[in-house]
């Protein structure tokens, strides 16, 4: 399951991140959305745990949790809805 994390601290690295969310099970990836620019943190990430109910765990137990002193935002991540219009041969 992918898990959206957001307000975290800029100075949160991705072993930080990781290592909150393996108590509660298997990590399969950690990436935190870097600014191109300046190379720090933009303040969320991502976390793939393979076990649907120790990503809901975790979940549970992180969402408003303070880790480096902010309170991080916890959700799976939903996939995208396909609401793109089909141009059909009249639009040309």
């Amino acid at each position: 399951m992918k898990i959206l994390v957001r307000n975290l601290a800029r100075t949160t690295g991705e072993a930080a991140l990781e290592a909150a969310f393996a108590e509660f099970g298997s990590v399969q990836a950690c990436n935190l959305v870097m600014d191109t620019d300046t190379g720090t943190s933009k303040g969320f990430g991502f976390v793939d745990m393979p076990k649907a109910s120790e990503a809901k765990a975790a979940i549970q137990a992180l969402n408003y949790k303070k880790i480096d002193g902010n309170k991080i935002r916890v959700k799976k991540v939903e996939p995208k809805s396909n609401n793109t219009a089909i141009p059909s041969d009249d639009d040309n």
